[in-house]
């Protein structure tokens, strides 16, 4: 008789208090030429394994999961699915700078002293990283970003409880909507995490019906899963700006980080409005005091929007090396698509 009990090798790893759980193992090979290929396969048919691991009592919604899988881009080291309490973003930022650190440190990709390339493949394509390597630590990751486009601006919706809200649509990674934080008495500090939280939450859900959901190349990518809460900008000199973030992920998650693929949203809505130029960079701020840095690169095109490509750089460290048993038989977990998506023993 089979054994009714399953594992799975996992990295913890965080990077602006956000923690990503890296599976490195106990998953059998997903179908699919392309990683984006194999995303779409398991959203379809093995979502359990989201859902295990973000979920009580194996996980929590506040994490992401980052599987690792094979690459098909001949430049390619490494391949990583993105799995978050929305479901699968194509791209995320504080997730890709977790997988590079955590397959150099764990040595799944050879770590070398100084400054050393990698090339990741996300289901939205190759992620070129910039890796600052010292002794046995990564000590930052720089990522080029997906490009980013601004698809409606001066939007607005009626929030139950809360009024009228304008905000801007923006493509980076997933759609986000911009809201300025000053419109609606947001300071965006610590103590405002479960307002935020609150508002964020009736804003998705009233702001959803009939929202574009569409992206020239991928095509259908959901309904809106992110809010972004952009604080006042301070101008520090020499093109370096800051200012003060927040990122809601629906459904019911504030993040720890600003989130790299909120800080690239923000900086194509100011450079599409002359704020920011080539070159300069924005730090955003986390309500918990957290810090990414986002740097504008050049522009370029998605099919009929000007585009903006733009660097993250933040770091991440290592939190747990783990083996998670996962017993099937247990009425806590939907076994229906893990028992043959899991390695059997």
């Amino acid at each position: 008789m089979l054994r009714r009990e399953r594992s799975l090798e996992l990295i913890d790893t965080q990077s602006g208090g956000d923690v990503s759980r890296i599976v490195i193992a106990g998953i059998e090979p997903l179908p699919g030429m392309s990683v984006r290929d194999k995303a779409r396969y398991l959203q379809e048919e093995g979502d359990g394994l989201r859902r295990l691991l973000l979920s009580e009592p194996y996980g929590d919604p506040a994490m992401s999961v980052d599987l690792i899988v094979e690459p098909s881009h001949p430049e390619a080291q490494a391949g990583y699915i993105i799995m978050e309490a929305m479901g699968y973003p194509m791209y995320s930022g504080s997730n890709t700078i977790c997988t590079a650190t955590a397959l150099l440190q764990s040595g799944a990709i050879p770590m070398r002293e100084g400054v050393q390339d990698v090339v990741l493949e996300s289901p939205a394509g190759l992620a070129r990283i910039e890796a600052v390597v010292h002794g046995d630590r990564v000590e930052s990751i720089t990522t080029r970003s997906e490009p980013a486009y601004v698809a409606q601006e001066g939007l607005f919706v009626e929030v139950p409880f809360y009024g009228r809200v304008r905000f801007d649509l923006v493509w980076s990674g997933a759609y986000y909507a911009l809201i300025d934080a000053a419109e609606r008495e947001f300071e965006l500090t610590s103590d405002e995490q479960i307002a935020l939280t609150a508002f964020g939450d009736a804003f998705v859900r009233a702001a959803r019906p009939g929202l574009l959901q569409e992206h020239p190349d991928l095509g259908d990518v959901g309904p809106l899963p992110f809010a972004h809460f952009c604080g006042p900008v301070r101008d520090l000199g020499d093109g370096r700006f800051e200012s003060r973030s927040a990122t809601y992920v629906h459904p019911g998650v504030l993040c720890r980080s600003p989130t790299g693929t909120g800080t690239s949203a923000r900086l194509a809505l100011m450079h599409r409005r002359g704020e920011i130029a080539e070159g300069q960079s924005l730090v955003t701020i986390s309500p918990r005091g957290n810090r990414f840095t986002g740097t504008v690169l050049d522009a370029g095109r998605v099919g009929e929007y000007s585009a903006l490509h733009s660097s993250i750089t933040g770091h991440a460290r290592l939190i747990a090396h783990s083996r998670l048993v996962v017993d099937l038989e247990d009425p806590l977990v939907d076994a229906s698509d893990l028992e043959t998506l899991l390695t059997q023993p």
